[in-house]
């Protein structure tokens, strides 16, 4: 059913009600509730969608994740993958800064999260940074785009959430197509760092010695063991990603309360209290997008949109570059769940006509929302990274500047060159 003021209403009291100052989630409902009545709609069917969305096997595995995120970030992991980083990468010109990138790369295969890298790594690294010399702003610039890393890398429970919202999508081979892209990102990041670091004259830290990076390695062994639980045990058949991340939950609780004992075992309250915290978030923003996305659905916005594109140009990297404009312009003002949920139905059909696998286009997603969390004026990591480094979103907006260049060349990499996605989950993962 087309209905132009229904459109209207539905789009635009969501806008209105965002910049009034409402959340997200609630912004999301009430424009859907609105909208639900003016068309006459029984309430019952907002209410069963939102059942709907969260009533759903796989998203179980989000608040596993969270948890096991949340338990490794709490107990000292953070600081033994900073200390291999630096036996590994310490003996670079702007060792720090290659420092920094590299363990956003390892941590982010624990906690799989860009807000939960920013915090633990950040608080550590930026005023570590700034003793030896660097530029508080540098410094948070490299923590901030360096831990877009956490969401690409497995597991990334927003990889989960795309797979929910794309229907028929293997979590193993996104869990699999994240990992290359992350990895670029950070070699191009910590060559980016490189160069600024030698015209700046940063300081160069100590040698590489083997030994002190096996000790190094030894003493991360067991928090790098999460990631090869949860990768290994999904591309291996040997259990769903549900189970994964489960299993990954009892693991990362004895690796932290019984093997490096960094933390008491009363502070399991305080983890899960803030799990739950994030937990509830997200699968408000699920439920309340899942009816909304309904809605859309109701009132024919995809094909609307499709026609649209198709209009413009039916040239596949046109279609591509107008969606990546789209996906990074709504990830500088929305929340990354709600997007991923009310913009996969409507895109990905798009990106399919266009030869574009389901995979390709979920890291392409990912990857433009990676950079949304980091980019004004709503970007949530960035004022975590505000508040860990004390600068204000103005300066650190500038210093990231030139980072937001790097991220979008990488982005680019991804989007027009699909073997840089595809090759692994190809070749571990093949389709039957």
């Amino acid at each position: 059913m087309v209905d132009p003021v229904a459109i209207w209403l539905l789009l635009g009291s969501f806008v209105v009600l965002i910049l009034v100052g409402i959340d997200i989630a609630f912004a999301i409902g009430f424009a859907t509730i609105i909208t639900t009545l003016y068309l006459g709609l029984p309430l019952q069917m907002v209410a069963m969608n939102m059942i709907k969305g969260i009533n759903v096997f796989s998203l179980m595995a989000v608040p596993f994740f969270i948890v096991a995120g949340e338990i490794m970030g709490s107990g000292g992991i953070s600081k033994r993958l900073v200390g291999m980083s630096k036996s590994l990468v310490g003996w670079l010109r702007g060792s720090l800064a290659m420092v920094n990138v590299m363990a956003s790369m390892f941590f982010g295969g624990i906690s799989g999260s860009a807000a939960a890298d920013t915090s633990a790594l950040g608080s550590m690294l930026i005023p570590m940074m700034e003793k030896d010399g660097y530029d508080t702003d540098f410094a948070t610039a490299v923590t901030l785009s360096s831990s877009v890393q956490g969401i690409l890398i497995p597991p990334s429970h927003n990889m989960v959430i795309y797979a929910l919202a794309a229907g028929s999508v293997s979590i193993g081979r996104l869990f699999l197509g994240g990992m290359v892209p992350g990895i670029i990102l950070g070699v191009a990041l910590m060559i980016f760092s490189y160069f600024v670091s030698v015209k700046r004259n940063y300081p160069v830290g100590d040698k590489f010695n083997l030994l002190h990076f096996l000790r190094s390695a030894g003493s991360s062994f067991w928090g790098l063991g999460t990631v090869v639980i949860v990768v290994v045990g999904v591309v291996a058949g040997i259990f769903t990603a549900t189970e994964s991340a489960a299993i990954a939950v009892l693991y990362a609780f004895l690796v932290t309360f019984f093997i490096y004992r960094e933390i008491p075992l009363k502070e399991v309250f305080g983890i899960l209290y803030r799990s739950v915290k994030t937990l509830s978030v997200v699968m408000i923003v699920v439920a309340m997008a899942t009816a909304f996305g309904w809605l859309v659905s109701y009132l024919q916005i995809p094909k609307m949109l499709t026609d649209a594109i198709f209009s413009f140009s039916t040239n596949k990297f046109v279609i591509l570059i107008i969606m990546n404009i789209l996906l990074l312009f709504l990830g500088a003002f929305l929340n990354m769940v709600s997007i991923i949920l009310i913009m996969t139905p409507i895109l990905l059909p798009i990106a399919q006509t266009i030869g574009i696998d389901p995979v390709h286009f979920g890291v392409i997603m990912i990857l433009n929302l990676g950079i949304g969390l980091i980019t004004p004026p709503v970007g949530t990591v960035l004022y975590i990274g505000s508040a860990v480094s004390g600068l204000s979103i103005e300066k650190i907006s500038k210093a990231l500047l030139p980072f937001y260049g790097v991220m979008i060349l990488v982005l680019l990499l991804v989007t027009y060159v699909p073997q840089v996605v595809m090759f692994v989950p190809d070749l571990l993962m093949p389709l039957k």
